[in-house]
C-alpha cells in the first residue's frame, strides 16, 4: 500500500458513498432511493426492457433486479407488462409517475456531475472520465 495513504479503492469507495448520500437525500422527495435510480435511468433511454435486459445492462444479478424493481412496482414507478411474443417475459413500463420526475432525476444528476468536476478543466474531466471506464474495463471480477 502507499506510504501516504493515497490509493484508487479508497477514493472510489469515498466518492461513491459521498455520491450516493447526496442522491439519497435529493431523491428521498420523490419516495425513490439512489439505489433505486439506475434502474430508473435504464428506463428512460429505454422503455419496456425485460427484467433480464435490465440487469445484463446494469450487471446486477437477477435476485437483486427483481427485489428493487418489486419495490418500484410497489411504489408505483413501474409496471410489469406479459411481453406479447414470450408470456414468460415480462415487460417494465415506467409510470406516470416516474414520468413525471424525469426531468428533476437528470437534473439532479447534472448537479452531482458538477459537484463532482467543479475544480477540474474541461479537458481533466474527460480525462478522469477515460481513466475511470479503462479501471470499469479492466475489473473482471
Amino acid at each position: 500500500m502507499n506510504e501516504n495513504n493515497k490509493y484508487i479503492a479508497k477514493y472510489i469507495s469515498q466518492i461513491h458513498r459521498k455520491s450516493r448520500t447526496f442522491m439519497n437525500r435529493e431523491v428521498a422527495k420523490y419516495d425513490i432511493k439512489a439505489g433505486q435510480l439506475m434502474f430508473l435511468l435504464d428506463l428512460y433511454m429505454q422503455d419496456g426492457k425485460s427484467q433480464e435486459e435490465i440487469s445484463k445492462k446494469l450487471e446486477i444479478d437477477k435476485g437483486a433486479t427483481t427485489r428493487t424493481l418489486k419495490n418500484l412496482e410497489e411504489q408505483g414507478l413501474i409496471t410489469r407488462v406479459k411481453d406479447n411474443h414470450d408470456k414468460r417475459t415480462n415487460r417494465i413500463y415506467l409510470t406516470e409517475k416516474s414520468k413525471d420526475v424525469k426531468y428533476d432525476v437528470f437534473n439532479l444528476i447534472g448537479q452531482l456531475r458538477n459537484e463532482v468536476s467543479k475544480s477540474l478543466t474541461n479537458e481533466e474531466e474527460e480525462i478522469l472520465i477515460d481513466l475511470l471506464e479503462k479501471i470499469y474495463i479492466n475489473m473482471k471480477i
